[in-house]
Order: structure tokens, then sequence, then C-alpha cells
């Protein structure tokens, strides 16, 4: 998708969910850095004007790289989007904003999330429902229930719908 047109629609996402957001909620956009026509892309024009409160850096391992012009990506930053009166939950404020989470490796999914990343937002919340509106292979939900969270995921993908709640 051409940049400008997938800023658009990112930031229409966004809007959307900031839109239902309860006034102590917060919305945690994880998003890996692009590279187009040679230059990054650092989603800075994805978040401009929300209020992001705070940046978390998922460092993972490994991953693949088939670039030789570019060293290989081995973090994703996570944008903590906070409405006025969020807080984190009892003592998440000592969780550190660097995340070292290994990838996970047994997830057909082609860009899957590892459950400890999906389980260390929910549970630095207290949130009682969890949204995840491209919910892909279904992580964010299982992480959800494994938290004692309800939750709401749909996708556009019928396929990755199927392949949730086969999980």
């Amino acid at each position: 998708m051409p940049h400008a047109e997938y800023v658009r629609w990112q930031r229409k996402c966004l809007a959307s969910m900031m839109r239902i957001l309860r006034n102590d909620g917060a919305v945690f956009y994880n998003h890996k850095w692009r590279v187009q026509d040679g230059l990054l892309q650092d989603r800075s024009d994805i978040v401009k004007g929300f209020p992001v409160r705070q940046i978390i850096i998922w460092q993972r391992d490994g991953g693949i790289n088939f670039n030789a012009g570019y060293f290989l990506p081995t973090y994703e930053v996570i944008y903590l989007i906070c409405k006025p009166d969020f807080k984190l939950a009892p003592g998440a404020n000592a969780i550190g904003d660097v995340w070292h989470i290994p990838q996970e490796d047994d997830n057909p999914h082609p860009a899957p999330f590892p459950m400890e990343l999906a389980r260390r937002c929910i549970q630095s919340t207290t949130a009682d429902v969890v949204l995840d509106p491209m919910m892909g292979s279904g992580t964010t939900a299982i992480a959800a229930e494994m938290c004692g969270r309800r939750w709401i995921g749909f996708d556009i993908s019928q396929e990755y719908c199927i392949a949730a709640n086969e999980r």
C-alpha cells in the first residue's frame, strides 16, 4: 500500500479506537518501522496529534533481513497512547520501557506477536475489556483470557478468524 494511503488508514483506525475508548483507557499501538524507497518511516506521521504518553521498545531476538544495505532490525516500537485518566495497574510502573521478549516461533501467522507481549500489555492495565481490531491469529484474545479479562476481537481475514478460533 502506498505510504500516504497507509498513514490515512492507520490514523483512521487510531481515531476510531480513541473515539470508543473510556477516559481511563489506553491503546498499545505496536508498529515496526518500515523502509520504503531506501528511507526509514518511523511512524511519527501516523501518531502525530494523538496523546502518546510513552514509547516502549519490544526487543525481539533475530529476524530476517534480505537487504544488504540495512542492519537486521531487532526491535519494534509500541506507542502507549492514553486518554487523560489512564493509570497503569498497581506495580506496573516498576516495569521498564524496554521489553526483551523473544519472537513467537510456533504460530503460522506471518507476523505473530508473542503471547508474553500481549500478556504484559494487558496486565499493565486495569481494563475489564480488551479490544484487538486486527486480531490475526488471536494471541491478544488468548492472553486476555489468561489474564481473566473479557475481550473483543475482529479481523478482515476470514482465514485469520478461523485460525484464531482454532487456537
